[in-house]
């Protein structure tokens, strides 16, 4: 898109805000600053090419990795047999193949704010659940691993938010309200700390609480009885540097019918 297109798109913006009545200072701001974002130079003083940083980056894959690793690739053509799930957040400085140099078909990713794992819904969370079913189901993973990490803005959203009735978000409210429960705890246990601490704390509250939330998909438990199955909690603190991995242990047991 050229620039001419950012401008004309930013006129017809302004002009339907101008429309409604609705473009007060804060809205006018905002707006400013969306165009200078669009317009943003590299370093170089040049604009920022979008589409060519894409396409020289799969050159870059394709010559460096895909050309060299003939054999790799050609085993992934006929399918994946990953051994791991991972539930990482969607946060762009964790990556869990870069974080973790997971090579392709290693690790089934799911990715969504606040790495969260909703409670078995087959209507409210069905994304999530289609993605937990086929991993544990048709690939046959041996470990799901939920990764949390630090400075995440859905966990902080989590600890700000005011759940009070009002809202302010179309989903972001509601989706990380799943980690509720790691917020009433942490709450309970480090109340009146700085918003800094405690959203550090939730950071790994919320990555057990989606493994609690795990134990009610039915085959997540069954793989758990069998000893097919391995959950494990991680935690990339991408600001020192370090990587935390727990497991948690559960007492379950085989179903028993009389």
């Amino acid at each position: 898109m050229g620039n001419k297109s950012y401008e004309e798109a930013i006129e017809a913006l302004k002009k339907l805000l101008n429309e409604k009545g609705e473009l007060k200072a804060t809205a006018a701001a905002k707006v400013d600053q969306i165009t200078a974002e669009l317009k943003t130079a590299s370093s170089d003083g040049k604009p920022f090419d979008s589409v060519g940083r894409l396409k020289e980056g799969f050159i870059h894959f394709k010559k460096e990795k895909y050309e060299k690793n003939p054999a790799l690739y050609a085993e992934l053509a006929k399918g994946q047999s990953p051994k791991y799930m991972i539930v990482a957040c969607s946060d762009s400085r964790v990556c869990p193949s870069h974080v973790l140099d997971i090579q392709p078909g290693e690790a089934f990713v799911v990715r969504n704010v606040a790495n969260m794992v909703p409670p078995h819904d087959q209507t409210k969370y069905s994304g999530t659940g289609s993605a937990i079913e086929y991993a544990v189901l048709h690939l046959k993973v041996q470990e799901i691993v939920v990764i949390g990490h630090s400075a995440c803005g859905g966990i902080k959203g989590l600890m700000s938010f005011p759940y009070d009735g009002s809202t302010s978000t179309d989903f972001i409210e509601d989706w990380v309200k799943i980690g509720m429960p790691a917020r009433t705890k942490v709450q309970g246990e480090h109340g009146g700390q700085p918003l800094g601490v405690l959203c550090t704390h939730c950071e790994k509250e919320a990555v057990n609480v989606s493994l609690g939330n795990l134990l009610s998909y039915p085959f997540v438990r069954n793989g758990l009885v069998n000893k097919t199955l391995a959950l494990k909690g991680g935690y990339y603190d991408f600001v020192n540097g370090s990587f935390e991995l727990w497991s948690l242990q559960y007492g379950l047991s085989s179903s028993l019918s009389v």
